[in-house]
């Protein structure tokens, strides 16, 4: 027997999906350009679900989010959302959040060497971690970088 209590939350929230509705975003005809843009190039040409363009495998994907700066130079700031895709294998070079010995998540790239591997940072202040032969590991690909540009609160365009 379903307990009252939860017959009226499921109602309100509805059935849980597995896949998220798709949300198709416009997207302009003309790529954006640093400099001062062209006032004809501005018209929606198509659309976008971020969903389709960020996640690969939607029911192995999760998201964790970058804290600090040792991943600066590799365009990581504090932070941003990571995706990771635990279905993708990966290999050495590659962008990876990795835990190890009860260690909180860390995002490095990683250097796999014959009898151990190594986990690098992206900024000169930061020395890599190097695990040892024996160290069991956790490691999962990166597969997407979402940031959010900060701006002050209540902050409208006007007119």
């Amino acid at each position: 027997m379903l307990n009252p209590a939860h017959e009226t939350f499921t109602h309100l929230i509805g059935p849980a999906a597995i896949d998220p509705p798709q949300l198709a975003l416009p997207l302009g005809a003309a790529a954006a350009r640093a400099g001062f843009p062209s006032p004809a190039e501005d018209f929606q040409d198509d659309s976008i679900d971020l969903n389709d363009m960020l996640v690969r495998n939607p029911l192995a994907t999760f998201l964790y989010r970058a804290e600090g700066w040792s991943m600066l130079h590799a365009g990581i700031c504090d932070g941003d959302l990571l995706v990771v895709d635990r279905s993708v294998t990966p290999i050495d070079g590659d962008l990876v959040i990795a835990t190890w010995e009860g260690n909180q998540p860390a995002c490095k790239v990683l250097k796999v060497c014959s009898d151990h591997i190594e986990l690098h940072s992206r900024n000169p202040h930061f020395p890599p971690i190097i695990l040892a032969p024996c160290t069991e590991a956790e490691v999962f690909a990166v597969v997407s970088v979402a940031r959010q540009i900060n701006r002050g609160r209540n902050r409208v365009r006007s007119g």
